[in-house]
């Protein structure tokens, strides 16, 4: 199993890299590509949940807090 990373970038989805499979809430497996990062949503608006479709963009999505130790 490769290191598993989860990087929440800023004012948009978490990028996962390392991850050889995601499953829905029933524990599905979601259909991914093989060694590529996944972008999970982040801001709730997303039609293709719970992958990222760039609609933070839409909705000027905006975390709570820092996404980053250094914005605190």
């Amino acid at each position: 199993m490769s290191d598993l990373k989860i990087t929440a970038t800023r004012n948009g989805p978490y990028k996962v890299e390392g991850v050889d499979r995601v499953l829905d809430a029933d524990g599905n497996p979601l259909e991914i590509r093989a060694g590529k990062p996944v972008w999970l949503c982040r801001c709730g608006q997303s039609q293709n949940k719970p992958f990222c479709d760039s609609s933070h963009r839409r909705v000027d999505f905006q975390p709570d807090g820092p996404t980053s130790p250094d914005e605190s």
